[in-house]
């Protein structure tokens, strides 16, 4: 791992000297934290300036921490698959991380009471689901507990708000859900669903938003496609005014790339044309810090499927507006329906992350585009949470040539100022959750519009 160097051989006056400390004490921390840095030891802890992003491997759905760098914190997704199905219980489905003692909402909680910058009062400033699929907002099953008032059960969200309570909490569709369809009418919310289970899950965690508004004060809304004011720093936002989280998408309101104005892409709905799916209508937001840029977009396919409407592929006016990006959290976790030509020669990643928990991801041609040199040159690191067997089997050693790891939390470490960053793996397997690995320093590709904080 390489370290950067500290200058000290500077001509010091005393107007500056005062100055002059607080950088090389600042440097030298930062340089004292990168050491720790270190294989088989803990992460060291998030310090003020860095932006943490910890994608949480429980291996039964998508959880991502995020903390900002003036200690602001979000949640995005919390993931709870039911534990009882056949699917979720077969080889083709990954087993719970680290083990079965606790519910995969507990551990997305525990998770992040380890790494939270106040872990005495983990609360989490913004949380938002990205969609209602029980991999990316919970369940609702047999068995699952239910909470302290006893009106709603505990699984993914729910159970997480819980535990650690929301000052603020978006989704796609808050107060009317009425797109695509008037979802508050139980008629029409249970003939649009693909399951009994999931109207259940969705009404579950209406009674969750209700109950979490009166008892606690939580504030609910709906995600503003095209806002760079919706979610900001909380802390200290004058410290760090090149940080921003940049709304891209909500249902088929889509960010045109400029101040923020959006456009709307699917046809209207009383043409009765094919109805978007939940994956389309899926939130994505992109991150910027100095330099750097992240990418994180649900669902989002970007290719329309046998039969289906052109529209259907979200990635592709999207990343007109993304532009790129040094690292991508992949769509549909690398599904095959995800990440066209055009979507991936656009946004041009350094740096893949993969949530995974099927032998459906990757899906190889998917694989074959995000790593080829024909769609945009120079090289790319791609990570995986939970890469299982079977994609082994069937992918071959392509799979384990593309990756440069395939299990564990994956920790996105943003250097103060945005122009590096590292990737960081940590054990899944336990709840120490020490240090696999260490990527990096990777720099960030365009320094120039990084400004000093």
């Amino acid at each position: 791992m390489i370290l950067p160097s500290v200058p000290f051989a500077i001509t010091l006056s005393n107007r500056n000297t005062g100055r002059f400390v607080k950088f090389i004490l600042a440097h030298l921390l930062i340089c004292s934290s990168l050491m720790a840095q270190q294989v088989g030891e803990t992460l060291p802890p998030w310090q003020p300036g860095y932006l943490d992003i910890h994608h949480i491997n429980t291996g039964h759905g998508d959880a991502a921490f995020y903390i900002f760098p003036d200690g602001t914190t979000m949640l995005l997704d919390a993931g709870e698959m039911n534990p009882n199905s056949a699917r979720v219980n077969s080889p083709r489905n990954a087993k719970l991380h680290p083990n079965n003692n606790k519910r995969a909402y507990e551990w997305i909680a525990d998770y992040i009471k380890r790494f939270h910058p106040t872990p005495s009062n983990p609360i989490l400033d913004y949380a938002a689901i990205t969609h209602f699929h029980d991999d990316h907002f919970g369940s609702y099953y047999e068995g699952a507990r239910p909470s302290a008032s006893g009106d709603y059960l505990l699984s993914g969200i729910t159970g997480v708000g819980e535990i650690l309570k929301f000052r603020k909490l978006l989704d796609r569709g808050y107060p009317d859900y009425n797109y695509p369809h008037p979802l508050k009418k139980d008629s029409i919310l249970k003939n649009t669903v693909d399951s009994p289970e999931e109207y259940k899950a969705i009404v579950n965690y209406w009674k969750f938003t209700e109950y979490h508004k009166r008892k606690y004060g939580m504030v609910v809304e709906q995600f503003k496609a095209g806002s760079s004011q919706q979610i900001v720093l909380q802390k200290d936002s004058k410290k760090f005014k090149t940080f921003q989280v940049q709304n891209i998408k909500a249902n088929g309101t889509i960010w045109s790339g400029k101040g923020n104005d959006t456009m709307e892409y699917f046809p209207p709905l009383s043409a009765g044309l094919y109805v978007p799916g939940e994956n389309q209508l899926s939130l994505a937001l992109r991150i910027d810090y100095g330099a750097f840029r992240y990418y994180t977009g649900g669902d989002c396919p970007g290719i329309a499927d046998l039969g289906s409407p052109k529209w259907n592929d979200v990635e592709t006016p999207m990343s007109k507006a993304i532009g790129e990006v040094d690292v991508a959290v992949m769509d549909h976790h690398g599904n095959r329906d995800a990440h066209n030509e055009f979507n991936i020669k656009t946004m041009k990643p350094r740096v893949w992350i993969q949530q995974t928990w099927s032998s459906d991801h990757p899906g190889h041609e998917v694989l074959r585009r995000v790593t080829s040199k024909y769609l945009y040159p120079g090289p790319r690191d791609l990570f995986a949470t939970n890469m299982l067997e079977a994609n082994k089997n069937v992918i071959g050693p392509f799979l384990e040539q593309s990756y440069k790891s395939m299990d564990g939390h994956i920790v996105v470490r943003v250097m103060p100022g945005g122009t590096t960053y590292y990737v960081i793996i940590l054990n899944d397997e336990n709840e120490t959750r020490e240090i696999w690995s260490v990527h990096g320093p990777y720099e960030t590709k365009d320094k120039k519009t990084n400004a000093s904080e």
